[in-house]
């Protein structure tokens, strides 16, 4: 059973700056101070041990909330003028925060964000979209010492020692344009890579990735985020679409690991393909999803269901919920 609506649901854009809802979805506020008026926000991230700490990041630099994203403060920090596309917060321990940026640096504090240092990784600095963008970030929830970064498009980089030194992960992963991260934790640790044609997986920490499904199966292609809900490794979301500027997407969901997939029926046919996916170990069950322009999709079932909220954003890049 879902929880009361007690929670807030944070919504970033790159038109607009962010929006904040503490009722659920009911009423939103556009954040104004500090976010500079036409903030690009590109990353959010919950703090697991201090759910009512978030990080938000933007073009204009990061900002922390204390308050389920009630009120905000600029953190000083060197990547003000880059535009930050990840955020990851050490799911051990609170005070070690991890950004990507774009050009691709990665950046780590480990006293709360108040102070910050750029970290020795050798990323390329120019692709086919022009500079590459840290896309994803995750810090192994069993070994802090892993982290990984996905960089869209150079690949999947990994280090063993908490951040101080990075590697690209050579074997398995056979497009370097990484969209999505997250952990399974069932029997086996695996972590999962979402590409824009196929989701590949890893069970020896980065090591090494196979292909766990060609999103070429699913009704439309192009594949954005991966998520897996909070209690059971077994049940995985796809965000997809018919292109990256697409005009219609769908929620996929595997019950069985990434064996096979199902669409899930949406109350109306989004607009633009699923983006993003917004999951908390608060509520499992509760997981939201947006479309990229700016839909907003919520199941209170683990994924059986769902509705949309009545509320619409201009380009939507980044979303999250938090317990109030």
């Amino acid at each position: 059973m879902a929880m009361a609506a007690n929670y807030s649901i944070l919504v970033g854009t790159t038109g607009a700056g962010l929006f904040h809802s503490a009722d659920a979805g009911e009423s939103w506020r556009r954040i104004g101070s500090p976010f500079p008026g036409e903030s690009q926000v590109r990353a959010l991230a919950v703090d697991a041990r201090s759910p009512n700490v978030v990080y938000a990041g933007a073009d204009n630099g990061i900002y922390r909330s204390d308050d389920s994203g009630l009120n905000w403060s600029k953190l000083d920090s060197p990547m003000d003028g880059l535009r930050i596309w990840a955020i990851a917060v050490d799911p051990a321990d609170s005070d070690t925060i991890f950004a990507g940026t774009s050009p691709p640096y990665l950046f780590r504090s480990r006293d709360g964000g108040r102070n910050w240092e750029k970290l020795a990784a050798d990323i390329t600095q120019e692709c086919a979209i022009g500079p590459p963008r840290v896309t994803a970030l995750l810090v192994d929830p069993v070994d802090r010492d892993t982290v990984l970064a996905g960089v869209e498009i150079d690949g999947v980089y990994r280090s063993r020692d908490g951040g101080d030194t990075w590697s690209q992960v050579r074997q398995g992963i056979t497009n370097p344009d990484i969209h999505g991260m997250a952990y399974s934790l069932g029997e086996q640790k695996t972590v999962l890579v979402s590409t824009p044609r196929e989701i590949f997986a890893s069970q020896d920490d980065g090591e090494t990735f196979q292909s766990l499904t060609s999103t070429s199966a699913f009704p439309f292609p192009y594949c954005r985020w991966v998520a897996v809900k909070p209690d059971n490794p077994q049940v995985l979301f796809a965000a997809t679409g018919d292109a990256a500027i697409g005009n219609t997407g769908t929620i996929q969901r595997s019950t069985d690991g990434g064996q096979s997939w199902e669409s899930r029926p949406l109350p109306v046919e989004p607009n633009s393909p699923v983006w993003n996916f917004a999951t908390n170990p608060a509520d499992p069950d509760l997981i939201l999803a947006n479309s990229v322009y700016g839909e907003l999709y919520r199941s209170q079932d683990g994924g059986d269901t769902w509705d949309k909220i009545k509320k619409e954003f201009t380009e939507v890049r980044a979303l999250a919920w938090t317990p109030n």
